[in-house]
């Protein structure tokens, strides 16, 4: 197996939204915003060479949308899917799977472009089967007013027209769940429901795809919980249990927003669960 960081792009979002609760004195501290409250984000993926599969955790934007919705997000940086899978020999059609830990459009927005005349949407991965789990789809694809906005159906519906959809299996009880793709998932509620955070075995450690579970290792603080999170004192549970679990077996946690921060790794203190480390992924994985 080998694994590989994928930069897909990087963008801004308001610093209060990402920290909900949370006064701007304590959250500039880790992530400072500009003069319009806005905060560096990246959109780092995952690609797993294993064996005859080649598996992508998550798709950024893409590059479909209006300048209009664009413009919302200050895209900066010379980040892109195609470059980053470039820069390791590869191309998006060799990839054989597409897994998306959930449909909010910066993970999965990537998975879905436009064809060369801009009449339809067609799967931007054509030999790949795109992975999620049927409650999750459930959850997006008949969205609730909170999350409408981060559902689009130009992300989701042409996965299912495509016949490339494929689910998981969702888990009977509250652990890790082995999937089809080879490494455990841990499904959490807190921020959308159903969301899939992948524990890689890698190289003799732990490596696990945060997603939004943990956004930035400013993020790691328990109240530190994003305003987008649909049942905020769930996440608080769930993040509690994982920080704690994280700190005990040394896991490495590779970051997905975090514009500064590739992997990180967390010990306890007398505050509770604190950043022990950051490397950048090459440095600890070769």
């Amino acid at each position: 197996m080998k694994i590989y960081p994928i930069e897909t792009g990087n963008f801004k979002l308001d610093g209060g939204a990402m920290f909900g609760v949370v006064p701007k004195s304590l959250w500039q501290r880790t992530n400072p915003a500009d003069n319009k409250n806005l905060i560096d984000l990246s959109m780092r993926c995952m690609l797993i060479e294993d064996g005859e599969r080649l598996i992508l955790i998550d798709t950024g934007l893409g590059n479909k949308q209006s300048d209009k919705f664009f413009s919302y997000y200050y895209l900066f940086g010379n980040f892109s899917l195609d470059s980053s899978l470039a820069k390791y020999g590869f191309h998006r059609d060799d990839i054989t799977d597409v897994f998306l830990t959930h449909l909010h459009f910066d993970h999965c927005g990537g998975a879905i472009e436009w064809n060369e005349n801009k009449t339809f949407y067609q799967p931007a991965f054509k030999n790949a089967k795109f992975w999620s789990n049927e409650n999750h789809w459930n959850w997006a694809t008949i969205p609730n007013a909170r999350e409408k906005a981060s559902f689009l159906k130009e992300n989701i519906n042409p996965i299912e027209e495509s016949g490339q959809l494929n689910f998981v299996n969702l888990p009977k009880l509250d652990f890790l769940e082995k999937s089809e793709l080879g490494f455990d998932i841990l499904f959490a509620n807190g921020h959308t429901d159903k969301q899939m955070i992948p524990h890689i075995q890698y190289q003799g450690k732990t490596l696990v795809f945060m997603a939004d579970l943990l956004p930035t290792t400013g993020h790691i603080p328990l109240p530190y919980i994003m305003g987008y999170d649909t049942r905020p004192l769930l996440s608080l549970d769930e993040k509690q249990k994982f920080l704690n679990k994280a700190a005990d077996e040394e896991f490495f946690l590779f970051l997905e927003h975090d514009a500064q921060t590739e992997l990180c790794t967390l010990q306890h203190t007398e505050k509770g669960v604190r950043l022990k480390d950051t490397f950048k992924f090459n440095d600890i994985f070769n």
